[in-house]
């Protein structure tokens, strides 16, 4: 199918027959019903091409309804100067209409709240902010990998189910793919075992156990002994039967302490949705020095706030050789390169979300790509914002003293009234970050730093990956932390050790920063959150 694209992009192709697919944004009939004008959209980009249909050629009535689909075949013309288009198609042939009910469609002309457009999931990509949303997650998307790809870095895709807590914040989700759901029904319609009848039946096995003893200890009685047996081990075989029943609750088979027995289960042990790709990625970057992942993870944080969501996409890069200065370096790279990229292939779309949603989006998205990111410790951080109470210019939710885990509120501030750009905040106190963190040699900090930008506060956190064995064992004995769950991460530490770093990144929230959307949901096609997943 030959696509002819509106305004300029169109002239080069003026005189040709073009047949052109997509979706009446809005629709009139003009000249007393003569002809109507058509703003059709296939998605492709922000601006729509003006379609002009005679009543010879279609059923004008039809045609005109937003939302209806149309496949038109015409004669794409320039329009006289000073028009809002620089092309028209005036069609010759109405090859397809996908007629569409102009009572009853919601996505309607006027502003709709974002509130009412999660409800209609499924058609909300085709108003004017969720589409445009998308086109700018699809270029920062193909940025992501033009970046990492042009600096040597090898895509690796690091598995959805998993048996580790990367981050042991105890926010996992037990996969759905257990087959113990299923097996259920295996144990449907089972009596269930009370604790009179296990213990009526431990009684007896203890009974038939004294008979078996007084009958060996008479040489007279060989026969009742055999007998006595006999009786043993079938009570033990029924008292075996009643104490399998009986750990079956819910219809899930349970081991003595309660839970699940999961030897029945697909994995034959506990599975989870994973919440990071970083310990695969660091396997890999073990071995192939430098790799990034891009996919989904998820957290069962029960939380309805606008920066959360249960199932969101993170970008990992993992660097062998590498320290903090490296990682700090290669975040700082990283976000001013997707920056620039939307800046050069997104600007309609931009300018929309500029004009719309937040008009300082453009200026915002032209100042990080263009300025180098200022660089603070945690303690420097700290003593500016317990300056800035002192002096009272500012007044926090969150108390701010040294050993806090920096809030939104601190992050945003320091990015949006004290430096007025990004910040990248590095050497946070160990207490408050993950056992994988190098321990500097103060012995009270961490090699890691958090990338703060405006509007949104953390967009990355990355750290020097603790490389001594040593000190690896005793911060996961630390943490509470089972050795034996991470062996193949020690491993990496026995066999060839080498400094490493890496950084995660939340995608959904990079597109928070370029957009200047309020809410999470806003920005991901299908949000899931607490009693929502919805398609």
């Amino acid at each position: 199918m030959t696509r002819c694209w509106p305004c300029n992009a169109g002239v080069s192709q003026v005189g040709q027959t073009l047949r052109v697919g997509g979706w009446v944004k809005t629709g009139r009939e003009a000249g007393a019903g003569a002809f109507c004008f058509l703003e059709v959209n296939d998605g492709s980009m922000f601006d729509s091409l003006q379609v002009m249909v005679s009543k010879e050629v279609g059923g004008l009535k039809t045609l005109v309804p937003t939302g209806t689909s149309v496949l038109v075949e015409g004669h794409l013309e320039a329009t006289p100067e000073g028009t809002k288009q620089a092309v028209e198609l005036k069609a010759t042939k109405i090859v397809h209409v996908g007629p569409s009910d102009a009572a009853t469609y919601p996505i309607a002309k006027k502003k709709t709240t974002y509130e009412f457009l999660r409800e209609k999931m499924h058609l909300r990509p085709r108003s004017n902010t969720i589409s445009a949303v998308a086109r700018i997650r699809n270029a920062l998307a193909f940025a992501t990998h033009r970046f990492f790809q042009e600096n040597g870095f090898l895509y690796v895709h690091t598995p959805i189910i998993t048996a580790s807590d990367c981050e042991g914040a105890g926010e996992m989700f037990q996969a759905r793919v257990t087959t113990l759901l299923g097996k259920m029904k295996e144990h449907e319609g089972a009596p269930a075992v009370s604790p009179a009848e296990l213990e009526a039946a431990k009684a007896q096995v203890a009974a038939h156990g004294e008979e078996v003893k007084a009958a060996k200890a008479d040489k007279s009685l060989a026969a009742a002994s055999k007998a006595a047996v006999d009786k043993l081990l079938k009570a033990k075989e029924e008292l075996a039967k009643l104490e399998e029943g009986s750990r079956i609750v819910g219809g899930i088979k349970r081991l003595p302490d309660g839970t699940p027995d999961y030897k029945e289960d697909f994995f034959s042990k506990p599975a989870f949705l994973t919440v990071s790709g970083q310990l695969q990625g660091e396997f890999y970057a073990c071995a192939l020095s430098n790799i990034y992942t891009f996919g989904p993870t998820f957290r069962a944080e029960y939380s309805f706030t606008a920066r959360h969501l249960a199932e969101f996409w993170m970008i990992e890069p993992e660097m062998a050789f590498c320290d903090l200065k490296d990682d700090m370096q290669c975040a700082e790279d990283y976000v001013r390169y997707c920056c620039k990229f939307l800046l050069e292939n997104c600007k309609p779309d931009l300018e929309f979300i500029n004009k719309m949603v937040d008009n300082t989006a453009l200026a915002r998205l032209e100042q990080v790509a263009s300025t180098p990111f200022k660089r603070i410790s945690y303690t420097e951080a700290i003593d500016l914002l317990l300056g800035v109470v002192a002096e009272g210019k500012k007044s926090f939710e969150f108390k701010v003293e040294w050993g806090i885990d920096l809030s939104t509120e601190h992050e945003r501030y320091l990015t949006e009234e004290i430096f007025k750009q990004p910040v990248i905040v590095y050497n946070y106190p160990k207490e408050i970050k993950a056992f994988y963190m190098r321990l500097n040699d103060d012995n009270k900090t961490v090699a890691a730093m958090d990338v703060l930008v405006p509007k949104v506060g953390e967009l990355i956190g990355g750290s020097q990956r603790e490389d001594r064995l040593d000190v690896l064992e005793r911060r996961l004995g630390e943490s509470g932390m089972d050795l034996a769950a991470y062996e193949g991460y020690l491993d990496l530490r026995r066999y060839g050790t080498v400094p490493h770093s890496g950084f995660g990144l939340g995608f959904e929230r990079l597109i928070l920063f370029a957009t200047g959307l309020d809410n999470i949901r806003e920005v991901i096609p299908f949000p899931r959150w607490p009693g929502n997943a919805a398609y």
